[in-house]
């Protein structure tokens, strides 16, 4: 029998490699963009063309290559990087394993030029499906650049997978934000169909953030800094109140290397106890240097998973760290006198720590009684009045952070949509086939449980509402019918009011800003990365704060936009989300009624957007069932 076992071709074995190291475009621009920094760059800049479908472009001002060197590195585990295993526990640089390039050019038209700062002449080389197809001098600036052009036009299987441009843009830009961020020092620029999107001069890390997050960043930011034997941490956190409810500002970076760390993530999230809901998400960019002895970076082909020798003791620096800021900066409730007054926001701390710091006045004012001298009030008398003004000032805080909104307060009405008394539902058209046929007699006012749930009487048992979930299906069906039609009516601001986004928000917004508009808001553009809100849908005018309403929106289309849905569907679900009523927003009868028959007036009442239960209901026999012993 003749032996089966064979070598595969370097073609297909770079193939292979890069279904790992080269996952879509943003892949691309990690791997080029981190060869820069490795290689000394102060000035990257890079160039995308159709979402890095067409072409992916990184110039640098690096130390360039010699012409042997230039060919060597398309070469499969050819690197500058390390010359024996024991490297691989002393790695500072970003890249290592020699596999980037060799993976790029298997997968892509790839172009190089590149010159050595002593040498005349560069040279250029071109390289198709692993396959040399030129080498030649060449002129060009000292430095690299690298063209990748067609990516996966060999590998049309891979290339259907990549998702809308909307999607890879978005990716790309999470990989340009990372490295931005991690070297604050580096002059970066982001160019995309011919548009400049960022521009960000070499600045320390809290200008670096705000270029990259937008001026609004600056008042959110609380230092962090802790130094030990073991390992040094740097860098910012954000304020409870600033806090989103999706993932995307969190960063972490160990020697200067971006890696994503649930365990590490669970030691801010312990940090910021009593102080967010569990469903809250804090800004942090942290920075880990230690000795890369103590670490195994060496885990996975994109780098970003690394193995710590002693994880917990890295965990418990962490938490006290952060925990430490946000006392030292007041956002903790704790009386602390060497602390800057400025930051000091009370307000904003969770319903749970603010009954914590009311019960230990009241327990302060009963330990202490007396008499006063003269002819004052005495100390209890006055510690009892200065427990009124205390419970005073924090009257009503608690009853404005519900356990799930989106919004720093909640309107004494729902707001976001004028629920009317016309009802436009009869039971008997009602798709649960238990609720037809039902009395106006039988019909009692409902009421809320818990700010969430609305109960309803009906003829067989009880119907039970959440509330959220029915009035973003009402929104969902309302605002897509209204992006199909192209009829929603606009309410003109009396005083435009001007929105200034992050690079990226911005340049999303700009994408999709004609289907909301569409909507009944009236948005331009005004000057780089601000829009002007000129007018509002008429359900929201004057009831909702219009920039929380379109920060929300773009939120929630991000979070969307790995979804397979078109633009209209994504923003109809983005909208609703967030104008719906919110989880702890009372209600009176009135607009409880209306919202249930709004719910079964719609299309499909059974599940919101989400797939959430919109209702559910309990029959009386059933019921009876539960007390039976």
């Amino acid at each position: 029998m003749a032996d089966i076992i064979q070598l595969l071709p370097d073609a297909i074995a770079n193939q292979i490699a890069a279904g790992e190291v080269i996952q879509r475009p943003a892949s691309v621009v990690k791997e080029l963009v981190e060869n820069s920094i490795d290689a000394g760059s102060t000035s990257i800049k890079l160039v995308i063309k159709d979402a890095g479908k067409t072409l992916i472009q990184v110039i640098d001002n690096g130390c360039g290559m010699s012409e042997t060197d230039a060919r060597m590195s398309f070469e499969r585990h050819a690197t500058s990087k390390i010359r024996k295993a024991e490297d691989l526990f002393a790695i500072r640089t970003m890249g290592f394993r020699g596999e980037a390039l060799a993976s790029v050019a298997a997968v892509a038209q790839v172009e190089m030029r590149t010159r050595r700062q002593m040498d005349e002449l560069g040279v250029r080389i071109v390289v198709e499906d692993s396959e040399a197809k030129a080498q030649e001098p060449c002129q060009c600036a000292s430095g690299t650049a690298i063209s990748v052009k067609n990516l996966f036009y060999n590998v049309p299987a891979r290339r259907n997978f990549l998702k809308s441009n909307t999607v890879e843009m978005r990716h790309i830009m999470d990989e340009f934000q990372r490295i931005a961020i991690a070297n604050p020092d580096i002059f970066f620029s982001l160019h995309h169909n011919n548009t400049e999107v960022f521009h960000l001069p070499p600045a320390n890390l809290r200008q670096r953030l705000i270029g990259l997050f937008g001026t609004a960043a600056n008042k959110k930011l609380v230092p962090v800094a802790e130094e030990t034997d073991i390992l040094k941490l740097s860098g910012f956190i954000g304020k409870p109140e600033f806090a989103k409810k999706t993932r995307g500002e969190q960063f972490f970076f160990v020697n200067n290397r971006f890696i994503k760390s649930s365990y590490l993530n669970h030691a801010i999230s312990s940090a910021f106890e009593d102080l967010l809901p569990a469903d809250a998400y804090p800004l942090y960019v942290i920075f880990i240097d230690i000795d890369p002895a103590r670490i195994d970076i060496n885990v996975h082909p994109t780098k970003q998973e690394i193995k710590f020798e002693d994880e917990r003791l890295v965990y418990n620096y962490l938490k006290v760290a952060v925990r430490h800021s946000l006392g030292q900066y007041s956002i903790m409730p704790t009386l602390d006198f060497d602390a800057d007054p400025n930051f000091s926001n009370t307000a904003n701390m969770a319903p749970k720590a603010r009954r914590k710091e009311k019960e230990t006045v009241r327990e302060a004012s009963a330990r202490n009684t007396g008499a006063a001298p003269g002819n004052g009030p005495s100390p209890r008398q006055q510690r009892e009045e200065n427990l009124k003004h205390w419970e005073k000032l924090y009257e009503g805080l608690d009853e404005s952070t519900g356990q799930e909104s989106e919004q720093s307060a909640i309107p004494e009405t729902s707001g976001q949509e004028p629920l009317t008394l016309e009802s436009t539902w009869h039971e008997e058209d009602s798709p649960a086939g238990e609720l037809a046929g039902s009395s106006e007699a039988v019909r009692k006012e409902p009421y809320q449980v818990h700010g969430i749930y609305i109960v309803s009487q009906i003829k067989s048992g009880v119907l039970l509402i959440d509330q959220q979930a029915a009035h973003e299906r009402i929104l969902y069906e309302r605002y897509l019918n209204v992006l199909r039609s192209q009829k929603g009516s606009t309410q003109q601001q009396l005083f435009p009011r001007t929105l200034s986004l992050s690079p990226m928000d911005a340049a999303l917004l700009k994408e999709i800003i004609g289907q909301v508009n569409l909507l009944g808001f009236d948005i331009q553009e005004f000057g780089v990365n601000t829009f002007v809100i000129n007018g509002l849908p008429s359900e929201l005018a004057g009831k909702q704060d219009e920039t929380a309403v379109i920060e929300s929106l773009i939120e929630q289309y991000k979070r969307n936009l790995d979804m397979k849905l078109d633009v209209q569907e994504n923003i109809a679900r983005s909208m609703a989300r967030s104008a719906a009523i919110k989880r702890g927003q009372l209600l009176s009868p009135q607009e409880m009624q209306a919202l249930i028959d709004k719910l079964f007036a719609c299309a499909s009442p059974y599940k919101s957007p989400t797939g959430r239960n919109c209702f559910i209901t309990f029959d009386l026999e059933s019921l009876a069932k539960r007390f039976e012993g």
